[in-house]
């Protein structure tokens, strides 16, 4: 079975290496000291700090297991390769809501990176899937979950 590649910018690279980096070192330190700590207080069958400890460790390998399979298949968003008049994967588009005519500012990204809170849409995501490939000016209707959100394109940088 091939693995799904995972569509990232070079500062979402750069967050996931430097997570998988911080949970190597300090991540792994700091768990190995609690899980010390815990044994001096005797029975490890009744330590219920010995437990979370061995949970949190768990917690730590399971997400740097997962970041090195991600990182295995990261397929790095090129900007210079993009078409500037089309919204594309990377790009950063500046759109009006026009039911509540409010202006967002939204960035397309891959599954991994997506953060809507702070305006990191996924590429698989109902705005940002109906935002690829239009141009400024264009109007695109987006089938979300709580029913349509029409849109028009007012910019589209990088």
């Amino acid at each position: 079975m091939v693995a799904k590649a995972i569509k990232l910018t070079d500062d979402g690279l750069k967050k996931l290496e430097d997570e998988l980096e911080q949970l190597r070192t300090d991540g792994r330190n700091d768990i190995a000291e609690k899980i010390k700590i815990a044994r001096g207080y005797g029975d490890l069958s009744e330590n219920s700090e010995y437990d979370e400890a061995k949970n949190e460790q768990a917690k730590i390998e399971a997400r740097i297991a997962e970041l090195e399979a991600m990182l295995k298949n990261v397929e790095i968003i090129s900007e210079s390769d993009e078409d500037h008049d089309k919204v594309t994967l990377g790009a950063k588009v500046k759109v009006l809501d026009v039911e509540f005519n409010e202006e967002c500012e939204y960035r397309i990204v891959g599954s991994a990176e997506a953060d809507p809170q702070n305006g990191y849409i996924s590429d698989e995501a109902p705005v940002g899937r109906a935002l690829l490939g239009h141009a400024v000016g264009d109007e695109v209707i987006a089938e979300a979950p709580a029913g349509e959100i029409r849109f028009q394109i007012l910019e589209i940088s990088k």
